[in-house]
């Protein structure tokens, strides 16, 4: 399952009438190196990726919509069998201009002499000044030089100009060849959580449950996790992004599964947790129906038109009721919130965009005031949760927690499509009822 060639072109000439007379100027990923002279697995810059489908390192994409005769155009590695022989095939010049429709591909090695031509007549450059400091200087260079010769020729990029205020809200809005890549990533993210659970014993290791799922991942076609997978049981599960997974599970343990599975570069993002046993304790399952009441209402929110916060509001406020209605929280409902002073139990926003980042690109307010509004095509995780460490320290004027409900971490997470009258919970193949899990 892959995204056509024509959608790609589409997304190249909606991102080009944006642009006008400026030129746009992505760089690929930079590889990583694990140690030594092992590199990681490459992993393309979404962006990159976004607008050309090309999955190389050492790329250049530049888009010229002003030029008289290029408008797309690569540069890359060129073929090298030598080097092939120890690090993979390349797409090579030629091909990179057949296979991803570029105007013109070059040589990587030939980018500086080649960009002027692209830069000159363009009224500015269009390039997010990322993480990669050497490129950064690459292009300021660039624009310095022509902006010396400026007064002389009349013409050349006054400005730089971020890409990614065109570009995101492009990525945003997702496409149905792009839903179905999520689909399918979410569909393998399911199966895996499933078999998690049904696998998952007391006395198993963490690690353990994380190899079950990850080999599913593999197992059905995915390029593996999505992000580093969280396998967290008992006090581990109050650990936001708890990597270790090296405990071993206990009597008694809630585990907490934060995993899922990238398919295509489209990610799936799902937590769910369940007693090890098949049997929560009354404290555990006390915050277990109220996290779980909090998503459900959240999910309620999501439609069309709502602002992006509505469904983190509603969360709260569910949220911090219970815990009041439990004695952890006391006060007003109203002043809880404001003050926050429910935040040593519920630290972290309730959601984020979903897509070829896990945190996916896109802004959430309008402005200072203003949240963004959903729209259909938007894709969003909602995840409330409930966190009470045992080193949990309560806000100022109230109570202390007693110690039964120390050690309690409990998330639920589910990926949400925004549709033209409402939602769809695109992981609703992962039970989450108590009578479901038990």
């Amino acid at each position: 399952m892959t995204i056509d060639s024509s959608e790609y072109r589409q997304r190249r000439e909606k991102l080009m009438q944006k642009i006008g007379q400026g030129t746009a100027i992505f760089r690929s990923a930079p590889t990583a190196v694990m140690h030594n002279d092992v590199e990681y697995i490459f992993r393309q810059d979404s962006d990159f990726f976004y607008l050309t489908g090309f999955n190389e390192p050492e790329a250049v994409a530049v888009f010229a919509p002003h030029h008289e005769e290029h408008h797309f155009i690569l540069f890359v590695q060129p073929k090298d069998p030598e080097k092939e022989t120890w690090t993979g095939y390349r797409c090579g010049i030629e091909a990179a201009k057949e296979k991803y429709g570029a105007d013109i591909a070059y040589s990587i090695t030939e980018l500086n002499e080649k960009l002027p031509d692209y830069l000159k007549k363009a009224d500015r450059i269009y390039y997010h000044l990322g993480r990669d400091k050497h490129f950064n200087e690459v292009i300021l260079s660039h624009w310095q030089r022509l902006m010396a010769t400026y007064p002389k020729r009349g013409t050349g990029p006054i400005a730089i100009e971020d890409t990614n205020p065109i570009l995101h809200p492009m990525r945003q809005v997702k496409s149905a060849s792009e839903l179905k890549m999520l689909r399918q990533a979410m569909d393998i993210s399911a199966a895996a959580h499933n078999r998690a659970r049904e696998f998952v014993k007391v006395g198993h290791y963490e690690y353990q449950i994380q190899a079950e799922i990850e080999h599913t991942f593999k197992l059905h076609g995915g390029i593996g996790p999505a992000y580093p997978s969280i396998v967290a049981s008992g006090s581990n599960a109050c650990i936001l992004h708890y990597i270790e997974n090296n405990r071993q599970i206990q009597e008694n343990d809630l585990l907490l599964i934060d995993a899922g599975c990238s398919y295509g570069y489209y990610n799936g993002d799902i937590t769910r947790t369940f007693p090890v046993n098949g049997k929560f304790t009354g404290e555990q399952k006390a915050i277990y129906e109220l996290v779980l009441e909090a998503q459900l209402k959240a999910i309620e929110e999501v439609k069309p038109g709502n602002p992006y916060n509505e469904f983190h509001d509603i969360a709260v406020c569910v949220l911090v009721q219970g815990l009041i209605d439990l004695g952890l929280l006391k006060g007003d409902l109203e002043e809880i919130i404001k003050e926050e002073k429910y935040k040593p139990f519920y630290m972290h926003k309730t959601g984020h965009w979903l897509g070829l980042d896990v945190h996916d690109a896109g802004v959430y307010k309008k402005d200072e005031e203003n949240w963004h509004p959903l729209l259909p095509g938007h894709v969003l995780t909602v995840e409330p949760g409930i966190y009470i460490g045992k080193d949990i320290k309560p806000a100022e004027g109230q109570p202390e927690i007693p110690e039964r409900w120390r050690g309690i971490g409990i998330r639920i997470e589910d990926d949400i499509l925004v549709t033209e009258t409402g939602y769809e919970v695109l992981t609703s193949a992962v039970p989450k009822a108590i009578d479901e899990i038990i």
